[in-house]
């Protein structure tokens, strides 16, 4: 886990999660005056108000997925294997109970108290607060296995338990006594709810049969059958009508009237697994269920007949998605193609802007009559679509195939619904063959045309707009094996078909006809255009990927280290790295300018679709076998990440999939030794000594050296400050309260007026510094002090190297030793030259009449002369270049 905070990506969180196998709680909170309906989604809690279905908050995550949930007035108790937490404020966990010995399968609150039930048959009563066992009861399996549990209304420090065998026992947990057995119906018990009438339970069998039941009397007030199975929820309305709801395995939902004592209405498919939770909203005419189909609903009954309609929902898919693509520039939406035949948008800034697109279907009209279960209409899942925003609000912009059908279908996504046409070749409209179907499809950057690719080899290009076949590329078709992959430029001007045969074929758009052939080392699996660079991304049968540019139609990468079949490819918005996902598990980034693997890391199960945002932001994934899209962030945008190749022996380590709860990136360098490569590079002073380096100072610091004097007249004022024609005169007073006049001084007329120059000639710390390299020949502590001076500052400096000004012959020679020092490194360049230029400027006439400088002035000359002429042909060489690439027409 090492890498999961140095990696390139981060987890961020998941879309598209909103229920699970798992019954919802229904909590009402006193203050706030609202209903909360909370679901157990993988290894974190969500809560939801009733009123808008809105999302309130979401739980940290637990160490495994939740397997059972239950709540009381303050907390939620969730629970995962052997151990129970309790979640408070919907958020953090406050207290953990260990002790069970197998998977805990069901929970009762109890007052102060919380009861669990493991498959072992062990109960253990335990004490919130102090989460110490109260009490632990162990029933013997082969007589009764305990399966259901309820706290009959009203009866003090009592629990019923239901169990495999049929029987029922009553319970006093303070005591622990066993109060009454009843018989029971001969069949399991699968659920128990209490119903409004005090001492009336509903008892859930497997068989199907509801019974209502007096416990208080041991008699059966009514007795209802199912015909879908066992009971897997009951709930009773309590808004004034007498009706009881009941969950079946398969989805449905029957409703009885208590009264009439006979079945009211059924909801078919309510949901497409079991319902899981049912609990009506106490006083209100509103039903909330969940299932494992991914899907939370709230249902109102305000129709004839008294059957209930959908009133808010949160859905995602119920099966697992199969493609994703992002939607549009601004990388908000992405669509989502699943198993369960869907089209779904799902919002990356919230999920009240996701939407459906709905089931795909021959006949969207017989298909709503059949209803879901029944519905001989449905197209099989969508394996591949393309989607376009450029005309979305004139016509449809998502073109997608199906598996093992040959028709191809168009989406609007203003619309949310199935398109207007259904695209297939002509020669097909009367008979439909089995063995053919598309298999690949493109979508033109204007959105007018759909270029489809078949099983058989041909490609179809038709109309978005009106429908209408234009054209086929190859005489009869385009490649002779199946068509793996296809690909329209952004301008419309070339189409790329890869084949099975192992073929990449490149079209004229308009014309049809065939450009280039070029043929590849092996089967291509699936192709990948880049439209603003032209880079084409080809994945093979061999587990190999290859990157093709299609300017000059050479394969320009090879990246070989995936070890199962290559799933999905996508580029980086600039087109500088490839991520491919594989059945291996791993998720690896490829850096296309330096050919190298520069991230990857390992999920627990393979990402079978992978979608880069357009603005670089997020990379999606999807999973074998789960619902969820999951979201990493890019840590490049927000914080220092190494780019460098990874090693040849690099070992990806595991990294948990996102929750649903945002992660804030950690910042691991307070915890952990910085690792070697994340160290940011400081760049040295000079890179090399064969180069001629500047300094970094500004360009004010030695640029105007030359022209000081000139600064200085300019900025002298005009005119001198003129005086006041009438000052006040003020005498001095000594401060007291009786005021005095402070008597004149005397002057000492002894004191002289002519300053002394000796006491103000003191060395300056260049001055002693240059006089000490004369010894040590080391330059750079009185360079480093010349770099922190401003203009005039040098020029006092410089002056005061003079004799005249205090200094003498051998520092005026140590300084253009430092010059020379400066010319023979090569760096801080410009320096050594205004410096120098100021210094000849300033002691010229004394420079000429001294041998020893006039020698070391020589030796400077020539020095400059030599890197002078070497940097001129460089400049000379770079100029031509430059000159002619600008002039030539290339």
């Amino acid at each position: 886990m090492a890498r999961e905070g140095a990696g390139l990506f981060a987890a961020f969180r998941v879309l598209g999660l909103f229920s699970g196998p798992v019954p919802h709680v229904l909590r009402y909170h006193g203050r706030h005056r609202e209903f909360y309906v909370a679901t157990a989604v993988g290894r974190s809690i969500h809560t939801y108000n009733v009123k808008k279905l809105g999302i309130v908050a979401v739980s940290n995550a637990l160490a495994q997925d939740i397997t059972c949930l239950a709540a009381d007035r303050m907390l939620i108790f969730a629970s995962y294997d052997n151990i129970l937490h309790a979640f408070a404020r919907n958020k953090e966990v406050v207290h953990t109970y260990e002790g069970h010995k197998a998977r805990i399968h069901l929970l009762q609150p109890f007052g102060d108290h919380v009861i669990s039930v493991d498959v072992d048959n062990v109960l253990i009563v335990w004490n919130i607060q102090s989460e110490e066992e109260y009490l632990q009861v162990d029933f013997d399996k082969a007589t009764f296995a305990v399966s259901a549990i309820l706290h009959p209304s009203t009866y003090l420090n009592k629990i019923l338990l239901g169990s495999e065998q049929g029987s029922l026992q009553l319970w006093n947990i303070r005591s622990n006594k066993l109060l009454h057995s009843f018989p029971g119906w001969g069949f399991a018990v699968t659920t128990l709810a209490q119903a409004p009438a005090v001492d009336v339970v509903a008892v859930g069998l497997v068989s199907g049969h509801i019974i209502v039941h007096n416990i208080k009397f041991d008699e059966t007030l009514m007795k209802f059958q199912q015909d879908w199975g066992p009971i897997t929820a009951i709930s009773f309305r309590t808004d004034g009508h007498p009706v009881m709801a009941a969950g079946s395995p398969v989805g449905h939902i029957a409703l009885w009237d208590l009264e009439e004592k006979k079945l009211m209405c059924q909801m078919q498919d309510a949901h497409s697994t079991a319902v899981a939770g049912m609990s009506f909203v106490p006083g209100e005419p509103l039903l909330i269920t969940n299932g494992a189909d991914n899907a939370l609903r709230v249902w109102i009954f305000d129709g004839p007949g008294g059957t209930g309609r959908v009133l808010r929902s949160r859905t995602g898919h119920s099966a697992p998605p199969t493609k994703i693509r992002y939607h549009g520039q601004n990388g908000e939406q992405i669509l989502s193609a699943g198993q369960d035949g869907t089209l779904q948008s799902f919002s990356t800034v919230h999920e009240k802007f996701n939407k459906s697109l709905g089931r795909g279907s021959i006949n969207k009209k017989k298909s709503k009559k059949k209803g879901l279960k029944f519905d001989t209409m449905a197209l099989p899942p969508i394996t591949a679509f393309a989607s376009e925003v450029a005309h979305q609000s004139d016509w449809d912009g998502i073109i997608a195939c199906h598996q093992g059908y040959i028709t191809c279908t168009t989406w609007n996504y203003q619309k949310t619904s199935m398109g207007a046409h259904k695209l297939k070749p002509e020669e097909f409209s009367k008979h439909k063959p089995i063995d053919i179907y598309a298999t690949a499809v493109d979508i033109t950057s204007c959105g007018n045309f759909a270029v489809i690719g078949m099983s058989t080899g041909q490609v179809d290009v038709y109309n978005m707009q009106s429908g209408i076949h234009r054209g086929r590329y190859g005489k009869e078709k385009a490649h002779e094996g199946a068509i793996r992959g296809v690909a329209v430029d952004g301008l419309n001007q070339l189409v790329i078909t890869a084949g099975s045969e192992g073929l990449i074929k490149f079209w004229k758009f308009k014309t049809k006809v065939l450009v280039y052939s070029t043929e590849l080392s092996s089967s291509p699996s699936a192709i990948l255009l880049h439209r603003d660079s032209g880079i084409l991304g080809i994945a093979f049968d061999d587990l190999s990927i290859s990157v093709l540019d299609i300017e000059t139609r050479k394969i320009v990468r090879t990246f070989s280290g995936h070890h199962g079949r290559i799933n999905d490819m996508t580029f980086s918005p600039d087109g500088r790295w490839l991520i491919t996902s594989s059945m291996d598990c791993t998720i690896k980034t490829w850096d296309l300018p330096s050919g190298c693997l520069i991230d990857c890391f390992l999920v627990d199960s393979a990402a079978v679709s992978l979608t880069m945002s357009p603005t670089g932001d997020f990379l999606a994934s999807a999973h074998v076998d789960d619902l969820g899209i999951y979201l990493w962030s890019n840590r490049s945008l927000y914080s220092l990440v190494s780019l460098r190749p990874l090693p040849a022996d690099y070992e990806p380590s595991l990294v948990t999939l996102p929750s649903t709860c945002p992660e804030q990136d950690v910042d691991v360098s307070g915890d952990e030794e910085p690792c070697d490569e994340m160290i940011e590079y400081v760049s040295p002073e000079q890179l090399g000594e064969q180069l001629v380096t500047l300094s970094s100072l500004p360009e004010s610091r030695w640029k105007n050296l030359l022209s000081l004097d000139i600064i200085k007249k300019k900025n002298k004022p005009r005119e001198p400050p003129k005086v006041p024609k009438s000052a006040p005169f003020f005498i001095p007073t000594v401060p007291g309260l009786i005021p005095r006049y402070v008597p004149p001084e005397e002057e000492d007329n002894a004191q002289s007026k002519v300053v002394n120059l000796g006491v103000l000639a003191q060395k300056s710390d260049f001055y002693i510094h240059l006089e000490e390299a004369l010894n040590t020949n080391e330059y750079k502590a009185p360079l480093d002090l010349l770099k922190r001076l401003g203009p005039s500052n040098i020029e006092i400096e410089l002056r005061g190297l003079a004799p005249e000004g205090g200094g003498s012959m051998e520092v005026m020679l140590s300084f253009l030793r430092m010059i020379g020092m400066m010319l023979k490194k090569k760096y801080n360049f410009e320096l050594a030259q205004a410096y120098l230029a100021l210094f000849l400027k300033l002691h010229l006439k004394i420079l000429s009449s001294e041998p020893n400088l006039l020698e070391e002035l020589s030796k400077l000359s020539m020095q400059l002369e030599e890197t002078w002429i070497h940097l001129q042909t460089l400049f000379n060489q770079s100029l031509c270049v430059l000159t002619y690439m600008k002039s030539a027409l290339l």
